[in-house]
């Protein structure tokens, strides 16, 4: 597997090879023998590689991960719904999507903790939580793509919201969208 990926340029950073290669060799195994308990889509999205010169591009390892997060989510619901139904898969994401929801009532500027230092500048991040809110009323369309893929500018102070806080929103985000795509 090691030119599953292209390399960096020769003095641009990118993920560890040896860590990337042995994860997807791990992945793939775990879903061949269909052993859900061992790996799922959080655990999929939640990996972090060590950052070495001339490593895998992060770019394409990224979307890999994106696409076997896919994969597993796909299967679980696959596997879940020949189990419970489909209703019961819909009930259990409604469940998941109420869970988002008092954040997103919450104020612009107030939504999450501010940061101590650096974070996500709070109009970007009140923007996606608008278009956010907006899908869940029925009022915009929205992807998980759209939601893994947004960029913040960075700010200070309170000017700023605490980077851990909406990451692990917007990971809760996209597992619903992914869940009903």
């Amino acid at each position: 597997m090691s030119d599953m990926f292209p390399k960096s340029a020769l003095l641009r950073p990118g993920y560890r090879p040896e860590q990337v290669d042995r994860y997807f060799e791990t992945a793939h195994e775990i879903y061949d023998s269909g052993d859900l308990d061992e790996m799922d889509s959080e655990g999929v999205r939640t990996v972090a590689f060590d950052v070495v010169l001339r490593g895998y591009q992060p770019q394409a390892v990224d979307a890999a991960l994106d696409r076997l997060e896919v994969a597993f989510l796909q299967r679980r619901r696959a596997a879940f719904v020949a189990k419970k139904g489909r209703q019961a898969w819909m009930d259990q994401v409604t469940q998941l999507a109420t869970t988002l929801y008092p954040r997103l009532l919450r104020p612009s500027g107030e939504r999450f903790a501010p940061a101590s230092g650096q974070g996500y500048d709070k109009t970007d991040v009140d923007a996606l939580m608008d278009r956010i809110a907006g899908y869940f009323d029925s009022d915009t369309t929205l992807t998980s793509s759209e939601v893994r893929g947004a960029v913040f500018r960075r700010a200070r102070g309170n000017k700023a919201y605490g980077e851990p806080s909406v990451d692990r929103y917007l990971a809760r985000v996209v597992e619903v969208l992914l869940s009903v795509e």
